[in-house]
């Protein structure tokens, strides 16, 4: 009886033993080492590999932003155009990728950058500190002044801040032009409308008094409307500057940006850009 207890007992040790074989350590096992399932890091940093394997990048872009991104009619085709536009066709050239684009309200650009419905972002965004919390951004690559417009009757009635207290002022929806009025011009009521074409509309019809508007921008519009011109109203942060917004933690893609930018800097092309782009508005 004894004997068969050992040899029982025996059995049932080489059991475990077997079983134990046949099992994976538990750190294998878990989804950062055995699974197919990547670090976060690694996923993040395959991001500029997915796009040249895809072998197009998609940018999103609001084209209602002269000289940066616009609709223009060419050879009898709508076509969107710009200085924005142009550094992005660089950036997908320098990838050796194809270019994409998207056109959408400025407001809706975030979200759909983080939703990956775009891969980046170029649309004169200044990089906000509140921005960057869900996006990255990279360097700076044009500075433009900030300017506010008014209709050429009341140029001598708004002279100042103070002026357009319990005043109406537009700015463009989700824009840092947005916060610059609310912010610098407490006793203004904030008008924000996602198009400046709009915005220039409810200037036209007295509907806002005033509009906070980069000034590459609203030179584009003034030139087309004569009724309309700058107030002698200074901001006291004037400058903004725009960089391209792309998905969190993209460091590999910020990085090649940033190269195609450092060109487009060092040999001057963004201001050849600025320039065309000014000269497609006149027309």
């Amino acid at each position: 009886m004894y004997k068969n207890k050992m040899v029982l007992s025996v059995i049932m040790s080489l059991a475990l033993l077997v079983s134990a074989c046949g099992t994976k350590p538990a750190e294998q096992t878990s989804g950062n080492a055995g699974s197919g399932e990547q670090p976060a890091t690694a996923t993040q940093a395959s991001k500029l590999d997915a796009i040249k394997k895809a072998g197009k990048i998609i940018v999103g872009t609001s084209a209602d932003y002269p000289p940066y991104e616009f609709h223009k009619e060419i050879d009898k085709k709508d076509q969107i155009v710009g200085f924005d536009i142009e550094i992005a066709k660089e950036i997908a050239k320098d990838l050796g990728v194809t270019l994409e684009m998207k056109d959408m309200k400025f407001e809706g650009l975030l979200p759909a950058l983080e939703a990956g419905n775009i891969d980046f972002i170029i649309s004169g965004m200044t990089p906000t500190p509140e921005r960057q919390k869900s996006v990255d951004f990279t360097k700076i690559y044009y500075t433009a002044v900030q300017r506010v417009v008014v209709r050429a009757d009341d140029k001598a009635k708004y002279t100042t801040v103070d002026s357009l207290k319990g005043q109406k002022v537009g700015a463009q929806k989700g824009a840092t032009q947005e916060t610059i009025v609310k912010e610098q011009m407490p006793g203004s009521e904030v008008k924000a409308i996602g198009k400046i074409t709009d915005l220039i509309m409810e200037m036209k019809t007295k509907k806002i008094e005033a509009l906070v508007v980069e000034q590459p921008v609203a030179d584009a519009f003034l030139q087309k409307n004569p009724d309309l011109v700058y107030a002698d109203i200074k901001l006291t942060t004037e400058d903004s500057g725009s960089a391209i917004a792309v998905k969190k933690d993209s460091t590999d893609l910020v990085e090649a940006m940033n190269k195609t930018l450092d060109r487009l800097i060092s040999d001057k092309s963004i201001d050849k850009f600025v320039t065309e782009a000014n000269a497609l508005v006149e027309q």
